[in-house]
This record gives structure tokens, C-alpha cells and sequence, in this order.
């Protein structure tokens, strides 16, 4: 019926179709199974957040508090000035808000002082309104980040700045455990 000639070319044919066929699947899987695996680590492993940290050089819970960011997946570029008043006016952070260290993320905002890392991150997942300017504890509340002392703890608000030189509450912190 079939000619062992055309027979022999249909099954060539098959053959390489086949098996062209097959490689573009391994490749395609391959493909599709890594980039599945890259989103999986990347949800697992949030991307840090960079913050430029002003501080004077002397300062022990400046120190502290540095460690809390890092440890808790910021990175964090310190300048170590006697004086950055300077910086907190170009960034519109009120004398009534200021404590002893400022932190600038990449996109502008403002942490200043103790600000506990859980709430950096929860801020800078979030949308902010355009009058916002960043998260402050001030002065320094006893039992925040890098002012640990023994086991006290004093209770304290995280405010919400606003460039306009107010601020409301962002978040009451009634218990050391509440800050991570």
C-alpha cells in the first residue's frame, strides 16, 4: 500500500517532531518550575529596605537600635554627625517629634528614633497619603528597641507625621512583646 520509502520518511518525521516536541517541554518546564521556585524564595524572603541612619557617634542606643533594624532585614547606611538638626528641618520632622536618631528610606520617608522594625515594615508595605512623611517615638521610651533596660517597659505611641507638622497615633505599644 505505502511505499517502504514513504514510510520510512513518515517515520523520521514523527520522530523528529517527537522529539523536538519533547525538549520544548522539558525547556518549557524547566523554565516554568524555576521561575516558580524564584517567587516562592522571593515570598519567603521579603526585600530589604535600605535606610540611611543619622546618629550621633557616641550614642550606645543608637547602636542598639541599629542592630534591631539589621537583624530584622534592613540595611541600613549610618553617618555618624554631632549635629543633623539640619536634616530633620530639610525633612519637616517638628522639635515636638525629634529623638536621637533619624532614618531616611530610599523613597523618602522618615524614621525617627526608636521605631520598632515591625512597624517600618508595616508602614512601607502600605500606601501612604501624600501628606505623609514617615513614623516617630519620640524622645525615648524605656523598653523600645535600643532601650532595653532590665525588663522595664514603658508603655509609648508610634506617631504618623505629616508634612504639615502634625501627627496622629499610628500604633499604641502597651508590652515589650507588642514591638516584634
Amino acid at each position: 500500500m505505502f511505499s517502504t520509502k514513504f514510510t520510512l520518511n513518515l517515520i523520521t518525521t514523527l520522530v523528529v517532531v517527537c522529539t523536538l516536541a519533547s525538549c520544548s517541554d522539558k525547556t518549557a518546564l524547566a523554565t516554568k518550575t524555576d521561575s516558580s521556585v524564584a517567587a516562592k524564595s522571593q515570598k519567603l524572603k521579603p526585600q530589604s529596605i535600605a535606610l540611611d541612619v543619622y546618629k550621633s557617634p557616641n550614642c550606645g542606643c543608637c547602636k542598639k537600635w541599629l542592630s534591631h533594624i539589621n537583624d530584622n532585614g534592613f540595611e541600613s547606611k549610618v553617618y555618624s554627625n554631632d549635629d543633623f538638626s539640619v536634616i530633620k528641618n530639610e525633612k519637616g520632622i517638628a522639635p515636638r517629634y525629634r529623638s536621637c536618631h533619624t532614618a531616611i528610606s530610599t523613597n523618602g520617608y522618615v524614621f525617627e528614633g526608636h521605631v520598632p522594625a515591625k512597624f517600618i515594615q508595616k508602614f512601607m508595605q502600605a500606601t501612604q497619603a501624600v501628606d505623609v512623611i514617615g513614623l516617630s517615638v519620640p524622645a525615648m521610651p524605656v523598653g523600645s528597641p535600643g532601650m532595653e533596660v532590665d525588663d522595664r517597659f514603658q508603655p509609648y505611641q508610634i506617631l504618623l507625621l505629616k508634612s504639615d507638622g502634625t501627627s496622629e497615633v499610628y500604633a499604641h505599644v502597651q508590652s515589650y512583646k507588642e514591638q516584634f
